[in-house]
């Protein structure tokens, strides 16, 4: 069957109600010029996508030289504003270009040949879900709050299953005290708790992406906003407190109360992508005490006047706080280094810099001359 626009049932929408604006409306002006039509994809799989579109959803798929000539960060992804090709005699819409995105949360692609993936795009504001079980981490969450930076998404984060826990404060504590400025919502699904309050970070018009891990709750929240059962959902495994993957594409939904929320899978991974400035608002306590240190180059390790050993030992940094900022902040400098062969070397030379540097000042403390 030939695809014709005017055979699709009209949708009682407009793209305002999908997020579109005058700024998109202005990107759209180019293409609009050669006969394309604008849309944004409802429904990501591997075989294509759903569109929305002024006439309804349609079909559609990536053109072949879209495919060809984008790297894999720059091919449609869910939540993505699209140039739309509708040719007659056809049975799928071709995606032509992908329109400039206002936020994209990058993650890097599993598997040997990594490369960045968008997991969600033109977001306005990320709820980073996890469950109040014994798989609540706050290493993961760190994780999660430097990418959700890095995209220019607000953050918030939701800790479901909250008609679990007898003392809500202290089992949220430990992801409070990492927060720093992003909302805390404790809510449950099941008996409406905070669902209320969620509701408030995002407005009729905007979207918000669920990002988390699996079993942490995100189709359960989506049904319990929508008000019905949109989503499948599956049970949390006793042994482990972990969860069935239930999602396995990504879809953008509009609730009733003109609010968008967009479901993911949930990932075993959340490898960093090119997320230096993210990792840095995500750790603001740690790189404020790292400004301070004696050296500008200090490797917080045994270097003198080091504001973050300081701390250490006055109790004011966690250990594990520390931890997981070297480890973001290695996984980010490996990353570069691997692209830029340069960067290794500039690299080896820094801790050569800051080692010298430091057993110069030693010596000068101790009163031996400084043999360069």
């Amino acid at each position: 069957m030939a695809l014709d626009l005017q055979d699709i049932p009209l949708n009682a929408f407009t793209l305002y109600d999908y997020g579109w604006s005058d700024a998109r409306h202005s990107d759209f002006t180019p293409y609009a010029q050669r006969g394309l039509i604008p849309g944004r994809i409802v429904i990501q799989q591997r075989g294509g996508y759903r569109v929305i579109t002024e006439a309804g959803e349609i079909d559609a798929r990536a053109s072949g030289g879209l495919m060809h000539t984008a790297q894999e960060s720059e091919r449609p992804s869910a939540g993505d504003w699209v140039a739309l090709e509708a040719r007659p005699g056809e049975t799928l819409a071709l995606v032509q270009a992908v329109l400039p995105r206002a936020t994209a949360f990058i993650r890097k692609a599993s598997g040997p040949r990594g490369g960045a993936q968008v997991v969600a795009a033109n977001v306005d504001a990320a709820f980073l879900v996890a469950s109040l079980n014994a798989d609540l981490n706050a290493r993961r969450m760190e994780r999660y709050l430097a990418v959700t930076y890095e995209s220019g998404a607000r953050p918030v984060i939701v800790l479901t299953k909250a008609d679990l826990v007898d003392d809500l404060a202290a089992a949220a504590e430990e992801i409070e005290a990492i927060a720093f400025g992003a909302p805390v919502l404790c809510v449950s699904a099941r008996t409406g708790q905070g669902l209320d309050a969620l509701a408030t970070h995002i407005a009729p018009g905007q979207t918000a992406v669920l990002l988390g891990s699996s079993g942490a709750g995100k189709s359960t929240l989506l049904n319990a906003l929508a008000g019905e059962d949109l989503m499948a959902t599956g049970e949390i495994r006793e042994d482990d407190a972990r969860g069935r993957h239930t999602t396995t594409h990504r879809e953008l939904v509009r609730l009733a109360s003109g609010a968008l929320i967009l479901d993911t899978p949930g990932m075993r991974e959340l490898g960093l992508w090119d997320a230096e400035s993210g990792v840095s608002a995500a750790f603001d306590d740690v790189e404020a005490l790292a400004a301070s240190c004696r050296f500008a180059d200090c490797g917080h390790e045994r270097e003198p006047g080091c504001a973050i050993q300081a701390a250490l030992t006055e109790g004011v940094l966690p250990p594990e706080r520390l931890r997981a900022w070297r480890k973001l902040q290695s996984e980010l400098a490996y990353e570069v280094r691997k692209e830029d062969p340069r960067a290794a070397q500039e690299n080896r030379k820094l801790w050569a810099s800051r080692s010298k540097a430091s057993r110069a000042w030693i010596k000068q403390k101790r009163g031996f001359p400084d043999d360069g």
